[in-house]
């Protein structure tokens, strides 16, 4: 099975979740502009009994035979498939509250984030926990006096056993009242704490969401800084070496020996870089599925405020009165003002002459 499988994967689990975040900034939308990238979707790669209850998928990782593991947000969250898409099990029943990330070592043990529940896990070959890092339920500092992660994202493993983990999912200030502290930290194989980089901001070294993570052939670690759209490269030391932006939203990696594939998460797009993370090319919602309404162009700028057709014919009835509704969502705008600043600013034209310049009003 080709590895590009796992990253579509990667690419759908990312994208949906956006839909359920939605941004506070509008160029987090943008998608990278590329050339196209030579691959299509295949329909149902993976078939999947009823029975394995799977969920939306969350991440993916190969074992040493090549069999694919997804992880995903069902009552069996973890699903096993032979090298050719053969499905084979699933399992791991109530181990996750809300599950994130996964890696396999080299033993074939599983490693898996928790972002919901603040805890990674060590699991073996046959599903039982071995180790928790973390305290289950609790955010949190990880120092002399507490061990709690503040919603763990990711976990990548260093030939030597180290283990890389990423962590502050929610941008801005966090939730539950603790304080966000987004960054990598850095254990040994057996699960001992040995150092924490990161923090909260845009300068070098800091971050707004550290995500994704993955090393490269050199051994230097490689991190999805979210919502400031750029991936962030340190050595294992958790020194600063360099960074590269994109536009939209890097969620996550693959790297191989000759290229590396990244999910652009609100642009809904999968891309390719060059080993040095320059992009090569891009795939995603193609145009051809793209039905244009030639008869009344703008169509899109007009929307009727009569819903007495939705509600004779489905039954539809409004949960918020229309004055209410209409309040909040200006209370929206004005409490996310980069929406309308980008657009006033005209930073916004380039995206949106491209996809609107010469329709009529």
């Amino acid at each position: 099975m080709k590895r590009f499988t796992a990253i579509l994967v990667i690419g759908l689990a990312c994208a949906g979740f956006t839909f359920a975040q939605r941004p506070s900034n509008p160029a987090l939308l943008v998608p990278q502009e590329a050339p196209p990238l030579d691959y299509v979707a295949v329909p149902n790669p993976l078939p999947v009994p009823d029975a394995a209850a799977m969920g939306a998928s969350s991440d993916v990782a190969f074992d040493s035979k090549g069999h694919l593991y997804v992880l995903s947000r069902g009552t069996k969250p973890l699903t096993e498939f032979d090298e050719n898409g053969k499905f084979l099990r699933a399992f791991g029943d109530g181990l996750f509250t809300r599950s994130h990330g996964i890696r396999i070592d080299k033993d074939g043990n599983i490693w898996a984030t928790d972002v919901g529940a603040h805890i990674v896990m060590k699991l073996s070959p046959q599903g039982q926990v071995l180790l928790t890092l973390g305290e289950k339920g609790q955010a949190g500092e990880w120092n002399s006096t507490t061990q709690r992660f503040n919603e763990p994202n990711d976990v990548v493993i260093a030939p030597n056993g180290d283990l890389f983990i990423t962590q502050g999912h929610t941008p801005g200030a966090g939730r539950g009242g603790v304080v966000q502290n987004p960054g990598v930290l850095k254990f040994d194989k057996n699960g001992k704490f040995i150092k924490f980089w990161g923090g909260k901001g845009t300068e070098p070294g800091k971050f707004e969401v550290a995500h994704g993570i993955a090393i490269d052939a050199k051994g230097l670690l490689w991190v999805t800084d979210r919502e400031n759209q750029r991936i962030q490269i340190f050595d294992q030391d958790g020194k600063y070496i360099r960074e590269v932006k994109y536009a939209g939203l890097p969620c996550s990696m693959d790297i191989g020996s000759q290229y590396i594939y990244m999910v652009n998460g609100f642009a809904g797009q999968v891309l390719r870089l060059d080993l040095d993370g320059k992009v090569l090319a891009a795939v995603g919602k193609p145009e051809t599925l793209m039905q244009r309404v030639t008869d009344r162009p703008g169509h899109d700028r007009r929307y009727a405020l009569s819903s007495e057709k939705l509600m004779r014919e489905t039954g539809w009835t409004a949960q918020v009165p229309f004055e209410d509704g209409l309040r909040a969502t200006i209370d929206w705008y004005q409490s996310n003002v980069a929406w309308t600043a980008r657009i006033k600013s005209g930073e916004y034209q380039t995206y949106y002459q491209s996809n609107y310049g010469g329709r009529a009003l």
